[in-house]
C-alpha cells in the first residue's frame, strides 16, 4: 500500500497531505455541468439537424460562439470577483463607433482609431471601476447607468456627425485591409474547414484567463474578492485594484470585440449590443460561474458561449422557427444552473 493510500485510510491523519480522487476533482470543476449540457447538445442536433456536422455550418457555430465567448471571458472573470458589467453590450458598440468615427472624421489612419479606441474604452471601464470603489454603489446599479448613458451617446454623437444611425464605411481607408488581417480575416485549416480568425483569439483569451486564474496570485486575488471583499482585504489583497482591473478586462474584451465588428462589417449601427450583455452573463452562468462571485472558470464560460452557438444555428440547422431560440437558452441557462449546484452540495456534502 502507498505512503498516500495509508494516510487517507488513517483516522486523524492531515487531510491536506491526502490525494483527491480523479472522480472528485472532476465534480468539483464549475465547468462539469456545462460540459455534459454541451456534450448532449451537440449530439442532439447531430441527430436533429443534418447539416450541423456539415464543415462550413460547424464554422458557422464556431463563429457565433467565438463572438460572444470573447466578452464572456471577461465577464466571467468580473462575476468571480463578484460583480456585473450591464455596460458591456453597448460598450463593444462604443468601442467600434469610437474607431471608425475617429478614422473617418479626421482622415486618419484606421489603425489611429483602433488606438484611440483601445485608451477609451479602458478608460470607460477604468471609470466603472472607479465608481463602484469610490461610492460602493451596487455594480448592477453604475453600470446600468453606464449602459444609458454610453446607448445614448453611440446614437446621438451618430447621428451628429453622419447624419444616419450608422458610421460611415472605412473599407476603402488606409490601414483598413491589415486591420481586417487581423481582426477579422477568415483561416483555412485541416479538413476542409474555413473559420473566423476570432475563434482562435477567443481560444487564446480563454488559455491566458484560464492561467490567470489558476497560476497567478492575481487569480488567487480574484477568488478571494469574490468569495468575501472583506476577509480578503483583511489578508492583505489589494480589492480596489483588483476589482478596476477587472472592469477594464471587460472593457478590453468590448474594444476587441468592437475592432471586430469594425473590420468585419467596415459600418457599425450605432443601435447594436443593446441586451448582448445579458448573452454574456449567460455564458458564464451556464458555465459555472455563481451569480453571488467566488467560483467559476473562463473555460466554463467558453462551454456555455458553444452552447450558445449551437443552439443560435442547431435552431436554423433543424429547420425549426426562430422565435424559440430564447425558449431554449432559458431553459438551458436553467439546467445548467441547477445541474451545478446539484454537483456542488454533492462534492460539499462528501467533503
Amino acid at each position: 500500500m502507498s505512503q498516500s493510500s495509508t494516510l487517507a485510510a488513517r483516522p486523524g491523519a492531515d487531510e491536506r497531505l491526502t490525494r483527491e480522487s480523479l472522480v472528485r476533482r472532476l465534480l468539483g470543476r464549475p465547468e462539469l455541468g456545462a460540459l455534459l449540457g454541451a456534450v448532449a447538445l451537440f449530439a442532439f442536433f447531430s441527430v436533429v439537424a443534418d447539416a450541423f456536422l456539415e464543415a462550413g455550418s460547424f464554422s458557422t457555430v464556431l463563429y457565433a460562439a467565438s463572438t460572444y465567448g470573447i466578452m464572456a471571458v471577461g465577464v466571467s472573470l468580473l462575476m468571480i470577483g463578484g460583480e456585473f458589467d450591464l455596460s458591456a453590450g453597448v460598450m463593444v458598440t462604443s468601442a467600434a463607433l469610437i474607431a471608425a468615427l475617429t478614422a473617418y472624421q479626421f482622415t486618419l489612419n484606421v489603425w489611429a482609431g483602433v488606438a484611440i479606441s483601445l485608451v477609451l474604452t479602458l478608460a470607460l471601464g477604468m471609470v466603472n471601476g472607479l465608481l463602484y470603489v469610490r461610492t460602493k454603489l451596487p455594480s448592477f446599479i453604475i453600470t446600468l447607468a453606464t449602459f444609458f448613458m454610453l446607448a445614448g451617446l453611440n446614437l446621438g454623437v451618430t447621428k451628429a456627425l453622419t447624419g444616419n444611425v450608422a458610421s460611415d464605411s472605412v473599407r476603402d481607408m488606409d490601414g483598413f485591409d491589415s486591420a481586417r488581417l487581423i481582426f477579422a480575416s477568415d483561416i483555412d485549416v485541416p479538413g476542409n474547414l474555413r473559420i473566423k480568425i476570432t475563434v482562435l483569439w477567443w481560444l487564446l483569451f480563454v488559455a491566458i484567463a484560464t492561467w490567470i486564474l489558476l497560476r497567478t496570485r492575481i487569480g488567487n486575488w480574484i477568488f478571494a474578492v469574490g468569495g468575501s471583499a472583506a476577509s480578503a482585504r483583511a489578508v492583505g489583497v489589494p480589492v480596489a485594484r483588483v476589482k478596476i482591473g477587472l472592469f477594464m478586462g471587460v472593457a478590453f474584451c468590448a474594444w476587441f470585440s468592437g475592432m471586430h465588428l469594425v473590420f468585419a462589417f467596415a459600418t457599425v449601427q450605432s443601435g447594436e449590443g443593446v441586451g448582448n450583455e445579458f448573452l454574456y452573463i449567460i455564458c458564464a452562468v451556464i458555465g459555472g460561474c455563481l451569480l453571488t462571485g467566488g467560483y467559476g472558470s473562463a473555460i466554463g464560460a467558453a462551454i456555455g458561449a458553444f452552447i450558445f452557438g449551437m443552439t443560435n444555428k442547431g435552431i436554423v440547422y433543424a429547420e425549426w422557427n426562430p422565435d424559440w431560440f430564447r425558449f431554449f437558452l432559458g431553459a438551458m441557462l436553467l439546467i445548467a444552473t441547477v445541474v451545478n449546484l446539484i454537483v456542488r452540495r454533492r462534492v460539499e456534502r462528501s467533503s
